[in-house]
């Protein structure tokens, strides 16, 4: 299962706008996308209300993960690039 680790570093955490964003990016790939928690609660990030009830913040580590396909590794990546931007 292709899995990405990663510190939140988007400034101010996830609020509304990167939440959306997620949740269009989950809803656009072929099979659920989850994120779980340093404590363990997982999410389908296909649910905006179930992302924004994690609260989020920036220096949260968080784990991604969906099932192999041909474009797991893709969606993965932009995924991350929302909650961790590199620039």
């Amino acid at each position: 299962m292709p899995v990405r680790r990663l510190i939140v570093s988007a400034h101010n955490g996830v609020h509304a706008r990167p939440v959306a964003e997620l949740v269009r990016l989950a809803q656009s790939h072929s099979t659920p996308v989850t994120l779980r928690t340093e404590d363990g609660t997982t999410v389908d990030l296909s649910s905006v209300l179930a992302v924004m009830d994690l609260g989020i913040s920036s220096g949260d580590a968080v784990v991604l993960e969906t099932t192999a396909s041909d474009t797991a590794e893709a969606v993965l990546d932009q995924l991350a690039e929302v909650l961790a931007p590199r620039g």
